[in-house]
């Protein structure tokens, strides 16, 4: 019998939605029986993208029939996508799949009639999805990766990963910042990882010195779950939590592309917003990492190297990620005394793009900050760096407003007392 899961319709194909939100799938088996080659191609497509990265998704082309066919001494996957061109009876078809098909397995119609009548007798039946041909890849990512989470979930567990061109621009002190806008300023609870092992900053820029962190389970994947995961974070404020790295050589950080999966996936299932502070290099976890976050910040210096490896990553990040929004980049330290720089306006000719904001060159204030353990909110939340900051995060999250706490007199007193 074929298992109700979730009771939605597709009128109409829609076009990818860059700013939609779409929980990556679990590790599930998907099994496709297309009648068109086009259908078949879309979901090829949808193969490729990053949330779909676990799932193992494999095509074939028959329709109905050949799944009914290949189901009788064969077990079903999670997921059964089917393709009908509509000449045949498709509940009469889909009855004697039910008579083959396992309990739980979920299925996704593909079909060309657009009737009410007919998606009710559908979902009687117990389909999950109907989607209105023709299709395109979101579409099948949208559906599949739904009926893994529900309306509430979608929500949470957005990843931001910020990375710099090149070392030494600024990407760390960016990302902390933008991470305590987001806590402060949009009210959303949010977790730091600095991935950094060995220099990372983090612990530093806000004055914490957690006994555990980040590493701690990196070397054991065994044991990470919410509860681990919520033991080795440290509290900065109401909103903000930080995932520390140890900042030692006393090892070698080698890893495997998959290191960082795990703990990634626990802190979406529990936490609305998580900011990775990735160092600069290139490694199959960064690569991984970086494609298959939500929304990506490349952090960038006016000069010519710096534009070049902006370039490359938004070049390959923009073509690994198809049904996303493009990277994002922001030029920081514009602006020094006697420096040659590339303008801004030249950075985005090159870019064929603007940047989302350029941060002025201010070494008084950034090295303040950086030597008290503080931000620069926290410095001066007027700051016209900490209003950039703000911009960013509004940004990146797609949230405009802000909830920020009214203001008194004895508000700068308050800060001073809870920073220290």
């Amino acid at each position: 019998m074929i298992s109700y899961a979730r009771q939605t319709q597709e009128t109409e194909a829609q076009p990818a939605a860059v700013d939609e939100h779409i929980a990556p799938a679990p590790r599930v088996s998907v099994q496709a029986f297309c009648e068109t080659v086009e259908a078949a191609a879309a979901i090829q497509a949808a193969g490729d993208d990053r949330r779909l990265a676990k799932a193992h998704l494999k095509i074939q082309m028959g329709g109905i029939a050949a799944a009914t066919e290949a189901y009788r001494a064969a077990p079903t996957p999670n997921v059964i996508l089917l393709e009908t061109d509509g000449r045949s009876d498709i509940l009469a078809e889909l009855d004697n799949l039910a008579t083959v098909c396992d309990p739980g397995t979920r299925v996704i119609i593909v079909g060309r009639v657009n009737d009410v009548t007919l998606y009710r007798e559908l979902v009687r039946r117990g389909v999950s999805d109907y989607l209105i041909a023709p299709i395109n890849a979101i579409d099948v990512v949208r559906s599949v990766c739904n009926l893994f989470s529900t309306p509430e979930a979608k929500a949470v567990g957005r990843i931001i990963a910020v990375i710099g061109a090149k070392g030494g621009v600024g990407a760390s002190t960016l990302s902390h910042n933008i991470a305590w806008a987001i806590a402060r300023d949009l009210a959303l609870d949010a977790v730091v990882a600095d991935l950094d092992l060995a220099f990372g900053t983090a612990g530093l820029d806000y004055n914490q010195d957690p006994p555990q962190g980040i590493a701690d389970a990196v070397f054991a994947p065994d044991r990470i779950d919410t509860a681990f995961i919520d033991r080795l974070l440290s509290k900065c404020t109401d909103h903000l939590s930080l995932l520390a790295a140890p900042a030692t050589l006393d090892r070698v950080y080698d890893f495997g592309a998959e290191a960082y999966d795990s703990i990634l996936d626990t802190l979406r299932s529990s936490v609305p917003c998580i900011v990775l502070d990735v160092p600069h290099q290139w490694s199959g976890w960064a690569r991984r990492t970086l494609v298959s976050a939500d929304d990506i910040l490349i952090v960038a210096e006016p000069d010519l190297a710096n534009l070049r490896n902006t370039k490359n990553l938004f070049d390959l990040l923009k073509a690994a990620r198809p049904n996303d929004r493009a990277p994002l980049y922001c030029l920081n330290r514009t602006g020094v005394p006697k420096r040659p720089e590339i303008s801004a306006r030249e950075f985005a000719k090159a870019m064929e793009c603007d940047p989302v904001a350029s941060i002025p060159f201010e070494p008084q204030t950034f090295g303040v900050a950086a030597n008290n353990g503080q931000m620069i909110a926290e410095i001066s939340s007027t700051h016209r760096s900490a209003e950039i900051f703000l911009q960013i995060a509004q940004r990146l999250t797609g949230r405009s407003e802000t909830k920020r706490p009214r203001s008194s007199l004895l508000s700068p007193l308050l800060e001073r007392l809870r920073s220290k």
